[in-house]
């Protein structure tokens, strides 16, 4: 996060019913797409726990918020398609190839919803 020059984005491990949800990213290490479950056509198809903003992104575009009537799981495309373009985002960890943020809970994370669907190499 430290590195953040405008917005960086990265894996999160046990959200959506997923052992983890991610973005997509292409061979010249950018986001093309979204590895979710949860409405994968939303512009920026992403947890909050998925992202950073640097400070001065923020100060320059002041009109950009979370919208509060946005429905549950868009609020975050909200924020963002007011703050960054898809080639801005900056892929951390490894390029999205590691899992270093976690949901939790003191529970059991619900992950029934993942049959197949994420790589199960990744180290979660």
């Amino acid at each position: 996060m430290r590195y953040t020059k405008i917005v960086s984005v990265w894996p999160v491990a046990f959200v959506g019913g997923l052992r983890y949800e991610s973005v997509k990213v292409n061979a010249k290490g950018k986001v093309e797409g979204w590895l979710v479950k949860f409405d994968p056509s939303r512009p920026f198809s992403i947890d909050m726990a998925g992202f950073a903003i640097k400070l001065k992104r923020i100060l320059e575009k002041p009109k950009a918020i979370f919208h509060l009537d946005a429905k549950p799981g868009y609020q975050e495309p909200s924020l963002l398609k007011d703050l960054v373009t898809m080639d801005e985002l900056e892929p951390k960890a490894e390029n999205c190839s590691k899992i270093m943020v976690w949901h939790t809970k003191t529970m059991t994370p619900n992950i029934k919803g993942d049959k197949d669907f994420t790589n199960r190499s990744v180290e979660v």
